[in-house]
């Protein structure tokens, strides 16, 4: 991980001694005093032009280190500008390659924030760990799509046709969860965010789990009529948008442990600069390049604390009952 290294604390210079001081001493001193006083207050006087820049100035100023996994895109800069602006938070970040660093990062107090996961990953984290992160500023659901070469809907596909989905604990459920709500098969229950296959209940199509990273070859070389296939994967792949028959519907409640959030420490989780700063990330400026950079299938939610660890929580119960 890398991160910047803080300056060197400023030094006052050291006051001068004065041997004896004389009147004439104490009158210089005085007038110099108020010619300060009113040098201070020209300079401090707001001007056109300016306004959101003597907003923030008003503000004490802060230093926040946030934790991210994606830091050479461009929204980051934005919004570490949006911060100092508007809040006159000084915002470092810390990089991440490895998605396990960064919550113990946090909980250690190496980091203030951290930007890189959904609530499922958070809820698997918390339960494992036994830690008590918590979100407090939502920013987007990436849907996970259903791609198939062969079919342009997904209640074209064949009976018995196979279908790849992930076979990891967090994108198996999630694959499961598209499958259903396309459907083509349900999950007892109603299925959750920890779902197997052993939970399919009935199904017009053959699930066939498969490492990730093999899914798009999968379709490619048409071994499957259609499969789940992760958003970089895709990308990898390229896979073409017209060949997306189904993925998950971000209003669904099975979409909101997708949902992507700054998360911070519980002691923190209520601190009003902290919510401040991550509701920040929904300024247009910055939601504009999040589109850019991931062609437009960024869903952006504003929830906010109290609904996020609504979710969490259930979450975790749903962690803990699958054990």
């Amino acid at each position: 991980m890398t991160t910047a290294p803080d300056p060197d604390a400023p030094r006052l210079p050291e006051r001068q001694r004065r041997r004896g001081p004389i009147i004439t001493t104490i009158v210089v001193a005085a007038v110099v005093v108020i010619a300060v006083v009113v040098t201070l207050v020209l300079v401090n006087r707001p001007n056109g032009g300016s306004g959101a820049a003597a907003a923030g100035d008003d503000r004490p100023a802060r230093t926040v280190t946030i934790g991210i996994a994606d830091i050479s895109q461009p929204y980051w800069k934005t919004f570490a500008s949006l911060a100092k602006q508007r809040l006159n938070v000084t915002v470092k970040y810390v990089n991440f390659t490895d998605y396990s660093q960064p919550n113990p990062a946090l909980k250690q107090q190496q980091l203030d924030l951290n930007e890189f996961q959904h609530l499922q990953y958070l809820a698997n984290y918390n339960i494992t760990s036994g830690d008590d992160l918590q979100p407090i500023g939502a920013t987007a659901i990436y849907p996970l799509p259903l791609y198939s070469a062969k079919y342009d809907a997904a209640s074209k596909l064949p009976a018995k046709a196979k279908v790849a989905i992930p076979n990891d604990a967090v994108n198996e459920a999630r694959g499961l969860l598209v499958l259903q709500s396309a459907g083509l098969l349900t999950l007892k229950g109603g299925g959750t965010a920890f779902s197997t296959t052993k939970d399919i209940a009935t199904a017009k199509i053959e699930v066939q789990p498969i490492d990730a990273s093999q899914t798009a070859t999968a379709l490619k070389n048409g071994s499957v009529a259609a499969a789940i296939v992760n958003k970089n994967y895709a990308v990898d792949a390229g896979l073409p948008k017209s060949q997306v028959i189904a993925r998950d519907d971000p209003s669904s409640a099975a979409a909101e442990p997708y949902v992507n959030a700054f998360v911070a420490r519980k002691a923190d989780a209520d601190d009003p600069v902290l919510i401040k700063l991550a509701a920040l990330y929904h300024t247009a400026s910055v939601t504009d390049e999040v589109q850019r950079e991931n062609g437009g299938d960024a869903v952006f939610e504003t929830w906010g604390p109290e609904k996020l660890q609504q979710i969490l929580a259930k979450v975790q119960a749903d962690a803990k009952a699958a054990q």
